[in-house]
């Protein structure tokens, strides 16, 4: 298994090589945020594997103030304190997503999936099922193509995802994105998973 380690993601921020960010919440998350109740603002929400973690921003400017944001890596955590200085410092933070136990109402998905080596997909299941409350929910958009085979981003197909979901969750939506941003029209799946 390649080493996606630490090291491997603060070079990548330190050198800029990160294609995957788009500069901004993507438009499937953008919409699904924009249609959340008022009494979720109330909810704990985590994104893991967040990068610069535009989501959390967006949750955060829309007063939702229990999100939590989560990478492995140092840089983008103080890319996002340095745009959103007024985010809470104790709600970002620096850790593999393997090692939490803390409980969330929701987490959103956004690129985490696809950097993961395909081998740690069951693993980020029952990791996902374990971190959600009952009626807990994962939301987000996975690549629903064929991608690379040695480095990030790794694809699938929705067939495939189906296997590591199904013990955990019950299906809300997992069907092709209708609003993906131009370059990614046709690869993305939005999903909406409910925990059991």
């Amino acid at each position: 298994m390649n080493r996606l380690d630490k090291a491997y993601w603060s070079h990548r921020y330190r050198t800029g090589e990160t294609g995957w960010d788009i500069g901004s919440i993507s438009t499937p998350l953008k919409a699904y945020i924009d249609q959340l109740p008022e009494s979720a603002k109330n909810s704990r929400i985590l994104i893991p594997g967040a990068g610069n973690a535009y989501e959390a921003e967006y949750l955060w400017e829309k007063g939702f103030s229990h999100v939590f944001v989560v990478d492995i890596a140092a840089e983008p955590l103080q890319n996002f304190q340095n745009r959103i200085p007024h985010f809470p410092p104790n709600q970002l933070i620096e850790a593999d997503f393997f090692d939490l136990s803390e409980s969330f109402d929701l987490v959103i998905e956004q690129t985490f999936f696809c950097a993961l080596h395909p081998q740690l997909r069951p693993n980020y299941a029952r990791q996902m099922h374990q971190l959600l409350v009952p009626g807990g929910k994962l939301v987000g958009v996975l690549f629903d193509a064929p991608m690379n085979n040695d480095r990030p981003p790794f694809g699938g197909s929705a067939k495939e995802y189906r296997r590591y979901f199904d013990p955990y969750f019950r299906y809300k939506h997992f069907s092709p994105c209708y609003n993906s941003i131009p370059p990614r029209q046709g690869s993305e799946l939005f999903i909406c998973l409910e925990r059991f």
